[in-house]
């Protein structure tokens, strides 16, 4: 018997648009609200995992039509959304999840009753919905590391070679930020040998 392989998206959902913010941001006189905060907002109390679901099995059908539709239609699952931190993860079948990451990235509004514009970001694929939750956890440490940054002034001082400094690029260099943790385009794990205890379809990934 033949084991069906899948892969899990770790998916953002992003707010560009301040007019319909789910949340009333303000910031001190003169100064701008972080990016951070400005798109990484939470979610409307009516946005769930069905919504997602409708949102992704619609995208795929109108950029793939009824062959689209029919590849995903027996794998594909939101096994996680967080209305707070805007955050899904997604099931689709390994051969054919490349459709839904397509239907995301090509989504810029939520389906009715909320047709709010939105931003999607698919940062992870993995083998394993644990290495989904792992890199969930790590990008959720790392907005709350800018929150509390931004939220400090930076302090200007003087090196030994004469020419002034900022603490914020210090503390980003102690708290060990890479520079590439955005990572907009996302990341795919490579397939390896299986580990035993681990529900991974036959999959490790690095």
């Amino acid at each position: 018997m033949v084991r069906i392989k899948h892969r899990y998206l770790l998916v953002n959902i992003l707010y560009p648009d301040p007019q319909t913010s789910n949340v009333r941001l303000t910031a001190k006189s003169g100064e701008e609200v972080f990016y951070t905060m400005q798109f990484r907002q939470p979610s409307s109390e009516k946005m769930d995992g069905k919504i997602l679901f409708r949102m992704i099995k619609d995208g795929v059908a109108e950029l793939f039509g009824d062959y689209g539709a029919g590849k995903i239609a027996g794998s594909l699952q939101v096994k996680y959304f967080s209305q707070a931190t805007s955050t899904a993860i997604v099931r689709v079948s390994r051969d054919h999840y490349r459709l839904v990451w397509s239907a995301l990235a090509f989504a810029t509004q939520l389906p009715q009753p909320l047709s709010q514009p939105c931003v999607i970001q698919v940062v992870r694929v993995s083998g394993t919905i644990r290495k989904a939750e792992e890199e969930a956890i790590r990008r959720a440490r790392i907005s709350i590391r800018r929150a509390q940054r931004a939220s400090k002034p930076a302090r200007t001082i003087v090196g030994t070679d004469g020419f002034s400094k900022t603490t914020d690029g210090f503390r980003r260099v102690q708290e060990g930020e890479d520079l590439n943790d955005s990572m907009l385009g996302g990341i795919e794990d490579t397939d390896g040998p299986s580990v035993a205890g681990e529900e991974s379809d036959g999959i490790l990934l690095s």
